[in-house]
């Protein structure tokens, strides 16, 4: 999985979980397959995804949403 791609389901799911066009920054956090998430605004939020080479769009957008819900 490319940032590219992160970027883009991260797009989508923020929209899906009624965030709007909110600004972000995707990462690569140390160690292998993992990154970062950092949402701006008035309520800042960092959540940190797992994602590979194997990994499918629905695998980061549910843990997106795990993630974003719980905060």
């Amino acid at each position: 999985m490319t940032e590219q791609d992160l970027v883009r389901i991260a797009k989508v799911a923020l929209r899906e979980l009624g965030a709007g066009d909110v600004m972000f920054s995707v990462s690569a956090e140390s160690g292998i397959d993992r990154w970062e998430i950092a949402i701006a605004g008035a309520h800042p939020r960092l959540l940190r995804i797992r994602a590979g080479k194997g990994s499918s769009a629905q695998f980061v957008r549910d843990q997106i949403f795990e993630q974003f819900e719980r905060r």
